[in-house]
């Protein structure tokens, strides 16, 4: 069996890098609108550039790496111009092939990631939605069995909100044991089943035994209404569940996905494939100089006040202070701008005067 990564040029004259295991019927798809997703609105297209791999590793790595390209890198790529490829990249110039496509990502790699096996899904908006949900923490390879509603279907591109890529390269199964031939760990998510004594493991768990397990892993999440059948678990080496209220314990189709895709992808972000949101870097405490002259602006603001008062009180009030005000661990720029308000309050009411 082969794939291909192949790129589209769109009505609105934007590339689309695809991948596929029937080129010709998937782009006659894209032509005429069975394909959801990002060419759906943009037709007619045009096929520009393909390239056969002989392993889905190899297509899954080639189409994750052309579309992060330049424009001008695609339209190098497009011409054959190997040496304009290799040059907007900083890097020799040399052949483009498939080995350097498939080389081309870092950290996990597609045989590490766990297949999304959707058994009998009812509602392509559901199909959308997780397809979101695996996106989001870096997981691609979804696979349909038996979709009630058929496939492709149009509905689940517009709750997908972009995750095209897992859409367009959904396969299809009519079975399970179809779709998880190639798989040697499966786990089926679900409450226990009578007759069905399998171990049973968070999603945690899972997620570190599919990072050290040697062949591919897949977890099967069950139709909306029903969830997973005895037999569809039957076919799994554990089951996977969470602890939830047993008064209501009902998680929808992409909430099931997104607990086990985020577990998994915190056991790859170290790669360097996912991305912590930018978080500020908290300033540190200021120097006790800077503390000491805060405290005792305001100590010489409270004195004529007789805030200290009664004498035979004094240090214990001082000591209080001190303790109130050093507690929170203020940084330079909030002990300025405390000391900042203090020097407003002990100036007279009325418009300030300007500054020289």
């Amino acid at each position: 069996m082969a794939f291909w990564t192949y790129i589209l040029r769109c009505a609105d004259n934007s590339y689309y890098t695809g991948r596929t295991d029937d080129l010709e019927t998937h782009i006659a798809g894209h032509h005429d609108g069975t394909v959801p997703g990002y060419t759906h609105t943009r037709r007619p297209v045009e096929l520009l550039w393909s390239h056969e791999y002989p392993t889905l590793e190899q297509a899954i790595a080639a189409q994750r790496q052309v579309k992060n390209w330049s424009r001008a890198r695609k339209e190098a790529l497009i011409g054959g111009d190997p040496a304009t490829v290799a040059q907007l990249t900083n890097a020799p110039a040399r052949r483009v092939s498939g080995q350097d496509h498939a080389m081309a990502g870092k950290g996990t790699t597609p045989r590490q990631q766990p297949v999304i096996v959707l058994v009998r899904p009812q509602m392509g908006e559901n199909i959308g939605k997780a397809a979101r949900a695996m996106l989001n923490f870096g997981l691609v390879e979804m696979r349909l069995v038996a979709p009630r509603d058929g496939w492709p279907n149009p509905v689940a591109g517009r709750t997908a909100s972009g995750a095209d890529i897992v859409l367009e390269n959904a396969q299809v199964y009519a079975t399970v044991a179809d779709a998880v031939a190639d798989c040697a760990h499966v786990y089926a998510t679900t409450v226990r089943k009578r007759g069905v004594t399998k171990p049973v493991v968070t999603p945690e768990q899972a997620a570190r035994e599919i990072m050290g397990a040697h062949g591919r892993s897949a977890i099967l999440f069950g139709p909306e209404r029903s969830g997973l059948e005895t037999d569809d678990v039957a076919l799994a080496r554990a089951i996977l569940t969470v602890p939830i209220n047993p008064e209501f314990a009902s998680l929808n189709l992409a909430q099931a996905v997104i607990l086990c895709a985020y577990e998994w992808s915190r056991h790859v972000g170290a790669s360097g494939e996912l991305v912590q949101p930018t978080v500020e870097d908290i300033l540190p405490p200021a120097p006790q100089e800077e503390l000491e002259g805060m405290i005792g602006q305001l100590e010489a603001m409270l004195e004529p006040r007789g805030y200290f008062s009664p004498p035979s009180r004094a240090t214990a009030t001082r000591r209080t202070l001190r303790t109130i005000l050093t507690k929170p661990g203020w940084n330079s720029l909030e002990v300025r701008t405390l000391r900042g308000v203090w020097s407003a309050l002990a100036r007279k009411p009325g418009p300030r005067e300007p500054r020289d």
